[in-house]
């Protein structure tokens, strides 16, 4: 065990703070001394609108998120979480709100004043962004509660675990290194609440590098001496909406009549003068959650899971000091986080997978009642039939340890495909918990599959295999569907077809940013819809090479050469790069763009936006990318493609965006030595001020 004799923050040349802590009180200080560095700006907004203050701080703008955070009781429910804390850490979320404030208290001019209003920070904020985070925006969202729909995730990920050759039957021939392999690869917008940043946290006793979501205090993703871990998000049902029944001032409940409970609060929104209009604001609290839709028979109320797990701040940081896969499990048992899947791998060349979800014990006493479909809808309300009040234990959820086939590899796909052949199998699970195949997700089909088939058909994965993969952007949709069109087009097509089809024939089926070809595709699939595509959807007994073919080439044909002429009319040119008009633009970078979106089959995912008549913006897809190897001492590159600081004057605005335009990870610096050759900046803790003092060396 190593001592430390000062804290002390050293400051890497791609603004990573890599900690070095003698205590743990002194680290989680040090870490909101360096996300306020980084990220001040941000987490002031953040914690502002966490408060459900945040129109009384800047304005009308901010309105619709005080309501819904009120409306979904955040701040009330993150002070009873602070009181529900232990001790210990309850000092470490002190420890970290400390840091935030002294960093603004040290450097003032950083931050604008019209932020300060919400200093000081405290314990209770960060809890109540990170319940606004977690429950409200990744369980269920402001957009899916205005409709109403459950849908399909909002973001999404890549993950890959691959064995030690010592595991499982084909595992001796997969892992090139013949150690244990972590490919980590989330799907994030690349703004607010979404933002990973990456640090290093060292004690005498642990060595852990990773990200945190930006607020929060300590690691989501990481990897230790010991043990790594990453998380994709996953197709459970953590929100449910009911359709209750108003009569007589409450609502139909069983056999009578059940009152609604009535909070009364106000919302303050602040005037372009300075002063402050009040606005009330009357949440109606059902026995299934809070309504959040109703006209004068009917009210939809929401229940969401989790919002009665208070520890999972405590879960997440035993998980970052698990030294082998027994405690990591300890961890999770806990069940304290409503999703996320899990991959880990580990130096002894262990991998493991869990569909880790706060899955509700759902009625089945009907025969449409307890399926996937079933539950995706909005349910009757005036039964306690439908009311669900447990959760299933972790021994009910899908899990997998050591496989066969020597790899485990999630893209928010069910788990039924976490490797293959596959191990799980959904009739052996209640049938609410999942999707019971890739065909109940058909926006994200293809993804899944190019990845199963990368790994299905590699005999050896190096490490530099599995970096190169992280940037293929070849379009698995343009493998199933492309020679039809083609032929198609050859049968029906005009003058204007033919030239197209000379671009598709030419074209590498990428998204990368020299491939000519990539504008007229994809803008051909989003004008016919991938929904009326296929000839053969998703069949089980061809799991991986379906849905395919062309249902209709004259249609086809129609629609290509329409899209033909304004790509022609817009561009001058059928064959312009997809660089030229996909466009990364993060502070004053201005790239091109490789990559397209998960509907696709790209590995390597990005949105975008259009900006005008020709430029589309990336803003969100592969976000913090990182490869491990778990050989002695560890490999890991990393990425944080948006780069470490939102702050205006940082020098780590989007600095690592040339990176990612190059399909080059950045070796991950661990060791004093590694660090110190690429030392920008160095500050150690003052105890008697609570403040990091600059020094030299």
């Amino acid at each position: 065990m190593q001592q430390f004799e000062v804290s002390e923050i050293l400051w890497d040349s791609w603004g990573i703070p890599h900690i070095y802590a003698k205590n743990e009180i002194e680290l989680f200080h040090a870490m909101g001394w360096a996300q306020a560095k980084s990220h001040g700006n941000l987490i002031l907004m953040l914690y502002g609108q966490a408060r459900g203050r945040a129109a009384e701080y800047w304005g009308s703008n901010y309105i619709d998120t005080d309501r819904y955070v009120r409306t979904m009781g955040i701040p009330d429910r993150a002070e009873e979480w602070y009181e529900a804390q232990s001790d210990k850490m309850r000092t470490y979320l002190k420890a970290y709100a400390d840091g935030i404030n002294g960093y603004i208290q040290a450097y003032p001019d950083e931050i604008p004043e019209f932020l300060k209003v919400v200093l000081p920070v405290s314990e209770v904020d960060i809890l109540a962004h990170i319940q606004r985070v977690i429950h409200f925006f990744f369980v269920v969202n402001p957009n899916q509660i205005a409709a109403l729909s459950q849908g399909e995730q909002m973001a999404g990920s890549n993950a890959w675990a691959i064995c030690h050759p010592a595991r499982g039957a084909n595992a001796p021939e997969h892992s090139a290194s013949q150690k244990a392999m972590l490919l980590v690869n989330p799907h994030q917008p690349w703004f607010d609440l979404f933002l990973w940043y990456e640090a290093q946290l060292t004690l005498p006793n642990l060595n852990a590098y990773g990200a945190a979501l930006v607020g929060w205090p300590t690691l989501g993703i990481a990897f230790n001496d010991y043990l790594g871990w990453t998380v994709t998000v996953n197709p459970t049902k953590g929100a449910d909406f009911y359709e209750l029944s108003l009569r007589d001032g409450g609502y139909e409940w069983n056999d009578g009549i059940c009152p609604f409970e009535v909070k009364s609060q106000t919302l303050k929104i602040k005037q372009e003068d300075g002063s402050l209009r009040e606005e009330p604001l009357v949440v109606l609290q059902s026995i299934h959650g809070p309504v959040v839709a109703k006209t004068e028979s009917k009210a939809i109320a929401l229940r969401v899971v989790g919002l009665d797990r208070p520890y999972l701040l405590e879960q997440m940081w035993e998980m970052v000091n698990a030294t082998n896969l027994s405690q990591f499990e300890a961890s999770l048992q806990q069940l304290q986080l409503p999703l996320f899947n899990f991959l880990y791998a580990d130096t002894e060349g262990q991998i493991f997978y869990l569909f880790n979800a706060l899955v509700p014990v759902r009625s089945q006493s009907s025969q449409d009642r307890g399926d996937w479909d079933y539950w995706q809808k909005v349910i009757p309300g005036n039964t306690s039939d439908t009311l669900w009040t447990q959760y299933h234990s972790y021994q009910d959820l899908p899990r997998v340890v050591n496989p066969p086939s020597g790899w485990l590899q999630n893209t928010n796909d069910p788990p039924w495909t976490v490797t293959f052949p596959t191990l799980l199998k959904p009739e052996d699970y209640p049938s609410y918990i999942a999707p019971s195949n890739l065909g109940k997700m058909p926006h994200n089909i293809l993804r899944p599959q190019r990845s199963i088939g990368k790994l299905l058909n590699s005999d050896t994965i190096s490490f530099e295999d599995m970096v190169a993969f992280m940037f293929s952007s070849r379009l698995e949709l343009a493998d199933r569907i492309l020679d039809g069109l083609i032929a198609a087009v050859k049968t029906y097509g005009s003058e204007l077809g033919m030239q197209a089809v000379k671009v598709l024939e030419s074209w590498n089926r990428h998204a990368n940013a020299d491939s000519c070809g990539t504008v007229l595709f994809i803008q051909w699939v989003q004008k016919i819809e991938l929904d009326n595509i296929f000839a053969t959807p998703w069949q089980s007994d061809s799991p991986l090479e379906t849905p395919c073919g062309l249902i209709d080439p004259v249609f086809a044909t129609a629609v290509l050469e329409e899209v033909a002429a304004d790509i022609q009319s817009r561009y001058g040119m059928l064959d312009i790069a997809w660089g030229e008009v996909v466009r990364l633009r993060i502070g004053n970078q201005d790239l091109p763009g490789s990559g397209a979106g998960s509907i696709f089959g790209s590995f390597q995912v990005l949105d975008i936006i259009p900006v005008d008549e020709k430029i589309f913006q990336a803003i969100g897809g592969n976000s913090f990318m990182m490869a491990i190897e778990f050989t002695n001492p560890i490999r890991a590159e990393a990425l944080t493609i948006y780069g470490n600081a939102t702050q205006p004057h940082s020098p780590h605005v989007a600095d690592q965006l040339p990176l990612y335009v190059r399909g080059q990870l950045r070796p991950v610096w661990r060791t004093q030595t590694a660090i110190r050759d690429h030392l920008r900046l160095r500050e150690i803790l003052d105890i008697s001020s609570g403040l990091f003092i600059q020094a030299n060396g």
